[in-house]
């Protein structure tokens, strides 16, 4: 996660302290750690009026880095140093950093490049072709925004720094870096991962022709720098981050198997090549922040560590047949999410019309299903551009999909046994049965069409990832079971104790297998993908509740980054809330990272008598979890139509859990 940095102004003092302390306190440790930092700066300036001055960094700010990083033991590594470490031709030295800049504005030139010299260290400089192609004295298009050519570095100058080895020449695109329409309602969005939306035809770009208009961009980066007695690049720098495994494979395929991004996340030149991570430097980071954000890197701290406050949304509240009132509760859902001061979002991605509890339609574009609106996309992108989250997760149906009849798995249910016991646990949802391998291929597709809809961060998993112990009794299900050589009775294999621990562990795995396999088809368009899924709270409180649900706390924590227990009292009917909660955390407590990978999700609603649950009520639960050592919590359903629960109250709990990291 990129750090919300602090003020840039750092004290003198503080600085020649920090350039005292080459052995800080994680330092040793860090020695022989072949982990790789690659850093990222874009203007390097004295100007009050920077081009971009979020991300400018004065002069006397830079040479503080780079002396801070030598301070510290520190190496700065070339491209030829990490790709021989790649193929093991070579050991990279402690502590490697890669340094690169991006952009190529002139500035590089007169304010970095000297320190570059002086310093005798090898950097990465990423430029866009369509701001180096005009002529000197025209205008460029800096992404909408009207510049002169002398902003930007000359043929010259970038002939120069190449010959002088010190400076690797990369592609940052020839015209990606910039927004291009992403979907009806007018977003501009990243051009290297957004599928371009056509208002003629109301129809998105294909495969085909996203490919091929990446291809081409980048290709003609590398004719141009080439044509101007450049070497070809070997780095491919990813405008504002974004990439997706074809945009990778595209730039192996021209030359360019180094790629970069601004993910989180600790690299190391064992590692693939084509998906390096980056800490990008801010205008206003001090060394302090620096520090941290190596550090948090170097020991590989990501999401489980920082504190997640999050809002679970249905989208079902934002839809509107009228476009004007559909706008009306977004902006008004923006708002809430500002207030609450969250840092997550759970965001409902299908719809559920008719309140059964599976989904027979979904607000992205798709092969399978009828699309209620088009409104993931708008709604992502602007909770992602107008508030402080940070992280947005895709909440999906895993077997909870109602096909339509047409389609050749529309029949393949999940079945349950015919009993006559009426106590029986009846999930009640309209499943897909996961061994049928129609149903798992419409699945599969329905989230890679989703996947492809906008950059988002992360799949949450519904309640349907369940099967009862009387499920499934399909004929695709039974023949999965007779292979592993259970009976092909369900009641012989509940009335014999081994042939149910079985059934049930390879039920639960299967499950989760599936739901792994659906992150992998994700993360081929959202490579960072992270992944949560709901778990029934009686699964973290009854020995036996696995054979109950397929569903284990225990293979959950190992297997997802988050589960996001439904620590829900009066679903449940738990008599005494205060206990109920208390032993869903000592259960939390028994596993290795069990409170850092574990969310308490909150409800909102009683449902079983439709009244709300009081602020007042939630709030003094947050606080009590707070007290006992959660980390992550989460609250559903975030109502922006009755304002429920209270934005103030919300953000005033959620403050008493640092955002800091947590050790």
């Amino acid at each position: 996660m990129k750090t919300r940095l602090l003020s840039t102004l750092l004290s003198i003092s503080l600085s020649a302290v920090l350039w005292q302390l080459p052995h800080l306190a994680w330092s040793e440790t860090l020695a022989h750690n072949p982990t790789l930092t690659v850093i990222g700066y874009h203007e390097i300036t004295n100007r009050k009026n920077a081009l971009i001055p979020e991300y400018a960094v004065s002069t006397t700010h830079f040479k503080q880095h780079i002396a801070w990083l030598k301070n510290n033991g520190f190496h700065f590594i070339s491209v030829d140093q990490l790709i021989q470490a790649n193929q093991g031709q070579s050991s990279l030295p402690a502590k490697p950093v890669l340094l690169t800049v991006d952009d190529g504005y002139a500035s590089f030139y007169q304010n970095a490049y000297p320190i570059i010299k002086a310093n005798n260290i090898p950097v990465v400089l990423a430029v866009v072709g369509s701001w180096l192609e005009p002529k000197e004295g025209q205008n460029i298009d800096f992404s909408g925004k009207q510049i002169q050519r002398n902003e930007m570095l000359s043929w010259s100058e970038l002939k120069e720094m190449q010959d002088s080895g010190l400076v690797e020449i990369a592609n940052h695109s020839y015209n990606l870096h910039r927004g291009i329409l992403g979907n009806p309602q007018g977003n501009l969005e990243s051009a290297a991962v957004t599928r371009l939306y056509n208002p003629q035809t109301a129809r998105y770009e294909d495969d085909q022709h996203y490919q091929q208009r990446i291809f081409d961009d980048l290709k003609r980066n590398n004719q141009l720098l080439t044509a101007h007695g450049l070497k070809a690049p070997r780095v491919m720098v990813w405008p504002y981050g974004h990439y997706n495994m074809q945009t990778v494979n595209i730039a192996k395929q021209l030359g360019m198997s180094i790629t970069i991004s601004l993910n989180d996340g600790a690299d190391s030149a064992k590692s693939s090549l084509g998906q390096l991570n980056r800490i990008l430097v801010e205008g206003d980071m001090s060394l302090t922040d620096l520090a941290q954000e190596i550090k948090d890197r170097q020991q590989n701290l990501g999401d489980n560590n920082r504190p997640q406050k999050i809002m679970h949304i249905d989208l079902d509240y934002i839809y509107d047949q009228d476009p004007v009132q559909q706008e009306h509760n977004l902006d008004h859902l923006l708002d809430r999410i500002v207030e609450v001061d969250g840092n997550t979002v759970y965001l409902q991605a299908f719809s559920d019309p008719d309140a059964n509890g599976s989904a027979d339609m979904v607000y992205f574009p798709n092969r399978y299903l009828p699309m209620r609106a088009d409104l993931f996309n708008r709604v992502a992108w602007q909770i992602q551009s107008r508030t402080q989250v940070s992280r947005i997760y895709a909440w999906m149906p895993l077997l909870a999909w109602e096909l339509p009849k047409n389609n050749p798995a529309a029949q393949d249910m999940v079945q349950t046994q015919a009993t006559q016991d009426a106590k029986h646990l009846d999930m009640g949802y309209h499943r897909l049965s996961p061994f049928s391998a129609d149903a798992r291929k419409t699945i599969a597709g329905i989230y890679t069409d989703l996947a492809k809809s906008v950059p988002f961060n992360g799949i949450l998993f519904h309640d349907d990832a369940t099967l009862s112990d009387y499920e499934d009794a399909s004929p695709d299900a039974m023949r999965a079971y007779a292979s592993i050589g259970l009976p092909n009775d369900l009641a012989k294999i509940r009335s014999n104790d081994a042939d149910l621990q079985k059934w049930t562990a390879y039920k639960t795995k299967y499950l989760d297998d599936f739901a792994m396999q659906l992150a992998s088809e994700v993360r081929q368009y959202q490579p960072f993908l992270l992944t949560a899924r709901n778990l029934y709270a009686q699964v973290a409180l009854e020995p036996y509740a696995e054979n109950w649900y397929s569903q284990s706390l225990e293979q959950s924590l190992k297997r997802y980054d988050f589960t996001a227990i439904m620590a829900m009292p009066y679903m449940e009917q738990a008599p005494n809330h205060d206990r109920f909660y208390r032993d869903i955390v000592k259960h939390v407590k028994r596993f290795p990272n069990g409170m850092k990978k574990t969310v308490f999700e909150l409800q909102t609603v009683n449902w079983r008598t439709n009244e709300k649950i009081p602020s007042e009520e939630m709030v003094t639960t947050i606080q009590s979890l707070y007290r006992q050592g959660v980390m992550h919590v989460a609250y559903y359903p975030d109502d922006p139509i009755q304002d429920h629960p209270d934005t103030e109250e919300l953000r005033q709990v959620f403050e008493l859990k640092s955002e800091d990291l947590v050790p």
